[in-house]
């Protein structure tokens, strides 16, 4: 019988997924489970890891349940998931501690200290990468200075798809990607010594696993997994890069000699593109965002994130519910989300300007500070629910061109994936803003199908990635929209203001911060 599937996995933070493709790209089944996290008020973000894996145990299972006879037809399971963050094992390969996830703040004394040592511009410079608390190299420098006895019992630091593709083969590794932006340098593509010894860990670099590169080699589902998953042992399995690098494949970030883009409008906005190795220069005058390698030779993304992305608009429905709420008045959240378009079209461009920086966690890209706070300017008596609402979206498209123009210039195309990219208007705003063209994606399952075609590639499948994108990405992009140049000048004029209001409110960002 012919081995003809591919399950993608992609372990989010609060949703595993494992996805069922054709070995051109169809999805054919999908399941899905929550996956809880703790938090509280001093920054603990955690995550047990014996539930993250009994939970990808289980929607592999259900997956079983969806295709009959799939037990015989797959023929590569490939992982991908979450990044930063710590997952620490010890010697018996059991968890030490809960993991620590990117939403852990515990380490934002640390990493703001890191921020400013004399070797962090050769730490920057090669990692390519921002320091901020989720990450594993400050949350180590934390457990190195409050917790070592949690590193002593440590035999690895993982990330979350580490560990998972640990326990589908036993074999202890990491993928390029995260090891590199965070111990290692981009263009070796390896750990770098200078990089580690700058942050003082040293002495801890037997816990970096492996580097192994899931597009070209792959391991043996082992006994014990393949009794609790109840599949044959010996399916290969390829340990994928993380999540971003995935979700940029599968949707459509990458296309050879074409100056594309990928923006994913969701709760938070992450903006992308790929150079080669050697046209990137890390920008020091800012000192965030990513360098990511991708499963490409010579090629990586530059990645810059908003943390507060779709989440504005969220805090405008919720404050329209709560006020519907107090009144008795019966709220449809459908009818506002199908409404938005509607709103946009009723109003004109840039007549109020929003700073988007609503999250309680401030921002990290293009620049870092964790004290930044939203702010509106220009309110009028006669403005009215239209105009405050475009002034949210212009906002999350001036921080988006922002991200772009730090990571050198706005690619001539943008692939848009993510809740508001379901938004016409949003699109149009997106698009005029930035001065570019857009396409949509289709790809329903980005992640787990970028998992999936790094899997492809190590089976060789195709003989280059050209081929694998036009199998699997193509047939799943929209129409390209062309941008509408007619409010270009004041949207121009309008971004000087954004970025000059904006570094005038800083010093009250800091104030607003003060305990009184």
């Amino acid at each position: 019988m012919n081995r003809d599937i591919i399950i993608g996995i992609d372990a989010g933070t609060s949703l595993i997924k494992a996805v069922a493709f054709s070995l051109n790209g169809k999805e054919l089944a999908i399941s899905s489970t929550t996956n809880d996290y703790k938090t509280n008020s001093n920054g603990h973000a955690t995550q047990s890891l014996n539930k993250t894996w009994e939970n990808c145990i289980k929607v592999i299972k259900e997956l079983r349940e969806k295709l009959p006879d799939i037990d015989n037809k797959i023929c590569l399971i490939s992982v991908t998931g979450q990044g930063d963050g710590t997952w620490l094992i010890d010697k018996n390969g059991d968890p030490v501690c809960d993991a620590w996830l990117w939403l852990d703040s515990r380490s934002s004394k640390e990493a703001e200290e890191i921020s400013k040592l004399n070797t962090e511009n050769e730490r920057f410079m090669a990692t390519g990468t921002g320091m901020f608390s989720g990450q594993q190299s400050s949350q180590l420098v934390f457990m190195e200075k409050n917790h070592p006895e949690l590193l002593d019992k440590a035999r690895s630091a993982f990330h979350c798809k580490d560990w998972l593709y640990y326990k589908l083969t036993g074999v202890v590794a990491t993928d390029p990607s995260e090891s590199c932006f965070t111990f290692g340098n981009f263009r070796t593509q390896d750990y770098d010594k200078s990089v580690i010894s700058g942050l003082g860990l040293s002495n801890r670099s037997y816990l970096m696993p492996e580097i192994i590169n899931g597009s070209k080699k792959t391991h043996s589902l082992n006994d014990h997994a393949s009794k609790m998953l109840g599949l044959k042992n010996g399916i290969p399995v390829a340990l994928s890069y993380i999540d971003a690098v995935c979700t940029f494949l599968g949707s459509g970030g990458y296309e050879k000699n074409k100056d594309v883009g990928n923006s994913s409008l969701g709760t938070t906005s992450g903006h992308m593109k790929a150079s080669l190795i050697s046209d990137i220069n890390p920008n020091l005058d800012l000192k965030s965002g990513y360098v990511m390698l991708l499963p490409i030779d010579n090629t990586a993304i530059q990645f810059q994130t908003n943390m507060s992305g779709m989440i504005n608009i969220d805090w405008l429905k919720n404050l329209v519910e709560d006020i519907f709420t107090d009144f008795d008045f019966d709220f449809d959240e459908k009818k506002f989300l199908t409404n938005i378009d509607n709103w946009l079209n009723s109003s004109k461009p840039a007549k109020l300007l929003y700073h988007p920086y609503i999250s309680e966690a401030g921002e990290r890209g293009p620049f870092i500070n964790s004290k930044a706070q939203a702010s509106i300017i220009g309110l009028e008596s006669n403005h009215k629910f239209p105009e405050l609402i475009r002034s949210f979206v212009e906002g999350l498209c001036y921080a988006a061109r922002e991200c772009y123009l730090a990571m050198g210039t706005i690619p001539k195309e943008i692939r848009l994936a993510g809740g508001g990219a379901k938004s016409s208007s949003i699109r149009n705003i997106f698009s005029a803003i930035l001065k570019t063209n857009i396409r949509t994606v289709n790809r329903k399952e980005a992640g787990a199908a970028g998992a999936a075609m790094t899997g492809s590639m190590a089976l060789e499948l195709y003989q280059d990635w050209d081929s694998c994108v036009n199998e699997w990405v193509k047939p799943y992009l929209g129409e390209e929209e062309v941008y509408n140049n007619k409010y270009s000048e004041v949207y121009d004029k309008m971004f000087a203001v954004y970025l000059n209001s904006r570094d005038k409110v800083v010093p009250i960002w800091d104030q607003l911060n003060k305990k009184y």
